[in-house]
């Protein structure tokens, strides 16, 4: 009670959210060392005795003293309390920006410094055989530049149950691409006197390791829904026993049998039969601490696909391109997604930033409801003013056609501000309300006793 008081009391000016998060530490802390108050002060023998004969007892006297050390050691006092409560308010108020600050400049400073140490350009998975994504400066420029096409498309897959391996098997089963040439034993040509086809031996025991969720139909309505060459009828399929299938060419073609036997031939081994087309490799990638927890790792650009497959934890699942997840799951995603992305990147290379350095970067590229990047095309979307568009490129070009078209500026921004040789929006010159101060009394002089004389 005391210490909710105390933060009513001292800590009003702050914020709402921080004031919960604070209250919820120091309760927490409350309840953590609570059990250190219940230690017993005397003996199990001078329980209910009165203090002379507890002071005559060594044991009594050894308890109360463990007692003491351990309150005094781990315990708030109430005097301790109000002291860190205070100075948590002050460090508040401190941090807190002053109104006018040129928080862009510094966001910027502290983003574009530290970025020249980073040289690497790609990022070794550890024990991930050939996982490598892109990193350092360029990974930064694909996330600021907003990107479409990345040079290294990563899906991160958390699972519905992350500790199960034999579900992680299943699900990447699931995602991953697999074709009918890495099912089956052999795909060959058979001609007889009277007839031709392609036979397909598929390996059932490759199948039950891949933990494939196949069957001989589901991989006959693969090859009728493939785009082959030559097109396969319902009709022209024929399944034989529990592995094998017969695969005629049509009869009325464009081109001949033995032409559409090789088609066949060469074209079925490509043919999809289990996982998303769009994916091209998925692994089991285990938490290198303690190893046993799973996650996969995904190398496409599919994430719609992917959140929809079963077995997929979707809240958890993310992607490193900010344009896919504006597309699939909100402007809000790409935010979220936009500060991950830099702050991994940074801390892949040693580099530690101000998470609200770069919250303010990502509000920047996303308030418009659609994630633009910091460059000449992204611009004209953020900014209407045509002395900040003609000083970042093309000039010439943006003078002329507010010339023509008789656009207006009115001299807001820092750039525009520069360029005019006018006061800067910004700290002293953000204001422009004058505070009407009281006239300072006026004290008569007396004449020293001395002049008169």
């Amino acid at each position: 009670v005391l210490i909710k008081k105390t933060i009513e009391q001292k800590l009003k000016y702050c914020p709402k959210r921080f004031i919960e998060q604070l209250d919820e530490f120091v309760m927490g802390y409350l309840d953590k060392t609570s059990k250190y108050w219940t230690l017993p002060k005397c003996c199990d023998k001078h329980g209910n005795a009165r203090e002379a004969a507890r002071s005559k007892c060594e044991q009594c006297k050894m308890k109360a003293k463990y007692r003491a050390i351990q309150i005094r050691a781990f315990c708030l006092s109430h005097s301790q309390a109000v002291a860190f409560l205070e100075l948590c308010g002050e460090k508040v108020r401190r941090a807190t920006t002053e109104p006018g600050t040129a928080v862009g400049a510094i966001a910027a400073t502290s983003i574009g410094e530290p970025s020249t140490q980073m040289t690497l350009k790609t990022f070794h998975f550890a024990g991930v055989a050939s996982m490598n994504i892109t990193q350092g400066v360029p990974r930064i420029k694909e996330i600021i530049n907003a990107v479409r096409i990345i040079s290294g498309p990563l899906i991160t897959v958390y699972l519905a149950d992350d500790k199960d391996e034999n579900l992680a098997r299943q699900v990447k089963a699931r995602i991953e691409k697999t074709s009918l040439g890495e099912i089956a034993d052999y795909i060959e040509e058979v001609y007889l006197p009277d007839d031709c086809f392609v036979i397909v031996k598929i390996n059932a025991k490759r199948v039950r390791l891949l933990q494939l969720e196949v069957t001989m139909q589901s991989i006959v309505q693969s090859i009728l829904s493939a785009k082959l060459p030559v097109p396969v009828k319902l009709n022209q399929v024929r399944v034989i026993g529990k592995t094998v299938l017969c695969v005629r060419p049509p009869d009325a073609s464009k081109t001949s049998q033995l032409m559409a036997i090789h088609y066949l031939k060469y074209n079925l081994g490509s043919v999809t039969v289990k996982g998303l087309p769009n994916i091209s490799r998925c692994v089991i990638h285990a938490d290198e601490k303690t190893g046993d927890s799973y996650k996969l790792l995904v190398e496409g650009t599919d994430f719609k696909s992917v959140l929809a497959i079963r077995g997929v934890n979707g809240k958890r699942t993310c992607f490193n391109n900010a344009l896919n997840v504006a597309q699939v799951l909100g402007i809000e995603a790409a935010r979220t997604c936009i500060i991950r992305e830099i702050l991994s990147t940074m801390e892949a290379h040693g580099i530690e930033l101000d998470r609200r350095h770069v919250m303010l970067l990502a509000d920047l590229m996303s308030y418009m409801g659609e994630v633009l990047g910091i460059t000449r095309n992204g611009l004209v979307k953020m900014k209407e003013s045509v002395l900040l568009l003609a000083s970042f490129e093309k000039t010439m070009d943006h003078l002329f056609d507010a010339a023509f078209f008789a656009q207006e500026d009115k001299v807001c921004g820092v750039s525009e501000s520069i360029i005019m040789g006018v006061p800067m929006t910004i700290g002293t010159g953000r204001f422009k309300l004058l505070h009407k101060v009281d006239r300072p009394t006026k004290f008569r002089s007396r004449q020293p006793i001395f002049d008169s004389a």
